[in-house]
């Protein structure tokens, strides 16, 4: 199947373009981008005149930031498109319902990703942890914007979500993993005094079973960077390391599942659109966007220093 990749920054040539290359499922055909290309791929400027011109391109994979990526969704699903949108799904969970809506009415394939789920271990632990009580959980998320997100003003803008871009990814191995849902009960949130959006978060939530669930975020990490889940139960200590890509239980590492289709969390991903597109599917799981849209509602706000790029 032919795809059209709109948004060509960091994440569309690090990740995408590689997982489609290197995919038997799909051929990148067009690009859409104010300022990056992929050679040897036809390149548009502007997404409509892509939609006209390529009606032979069923596919289109949205790596915009949030806030725009709602009007181009409704433009694909509304040219017959079937859509693939980069973690978060939207701005707000009501635009990603009105998407999901769009895409029912015309029967059309979408899919929420949530790469992070992909990761190497997840599976593994989810499975480990049915059937066990859960004593305390505790997720620490902390990594340098700097490197990961060099000048990219949009995640510091209303609706870029802070230090909830990498939290997310976080919160999607979260819901993907425990048995049981949670729901966020307290929260807080720092702000630099410059900024729109949080550089550092602390999340407590609510468990069925009365295990104390936490998470912390933060922006601010330099030197080694964590991404990090604990889990003590009644069976045992589960510990997620590298976001996903490790799993130790009891102190011992265990090694990489062999039943891990294809390598690497974009080429699942690609794997599971090719699913959907063939099979008229919709993925469009929310639960780890509730979660970042209730700290907000809940969450108290401290304003702390100011942020700059330069040190």
């Amino acid at each position: 199947m032919e795809v059209a990749l709109v948004g060509i920054g960091k994440i569309a040539v690090d990740q995408h373009v590689p997982a489609i290359n290197g995919s038997p499922d799909w051929t990148l055909a067009a690009t859409v981008s104010r300022h990056g290309t992929v050679e040897g791929v036809p390149a548009y400027s502007d997404f409509d005149t892509m939609l006209a011109e390529r009606p032979d391109i069923r596919v289109v994979s949205l790596c915009l930031p949030p806030v725009p990526r709602f009007a181009y969704a409704a433009a694909a699903l509304k040219a017959g498109r079937h859509v693939m949108l980069e973690k978060p799904p939207g701005a707000t969970l009501s635009e990603c319902h009105s998407l999901e809506a769009m895409a029912r009415a015309n029967h059309l394939s979408l899919y929420a990703t949530w790469h992070s789920r992909e990761a190497e271990s997840v599976q593994a632990a989810k499975a480990w942890l049915q059937g066990k009580v859960l004593r305390r959980f505790t997720v620490t998320w902390k990594e340098d914007v700097r490197r990961w997100h060099p000048g990219q003003e949009w995640i510091w803008q209303p609706g870029g979500i802070g230090v909830f871009d990498p939290g997310i990814n976080a919160l999607s191995i979260v819901t993907e993993i425990l048995p049981d849902p949670i729901h966020l009960t307290a929260a807080t949130l720092a702000f630099p005094e410059n900024r729109q959006t949080p550089i550092a978060a602390d999340l407590a939530f609510f468990h069925p079973a009365g295990a104390e669930v936490s998470a912390t975020f933060d922006w601010r990490q330099e030197g080694d960077q964590t991404w990090t889940i604990e889990a003590e139960t009644d069976g045992g200590t589960l510990t997620l390391l590298d976001g996903g890509a490790r799993l130790v239980i009891d102190g011992r590492e265990q090694p990489s599942p062999e039943d891990v289709p294809l390598s690497g969390e974009y080429p699942r991903l690609y794997a599971r659109m090719a699913r959907l597109v063939e099979n008229g599917g919709i993925d469009m799981d929310l639960s780890p966007m509730r979660h970042v849209a209730d700290a907000f509602t809940l969450g108290r706000r401290d304003i702390v220093a100011p942020f700059h790029w330069s040190v």
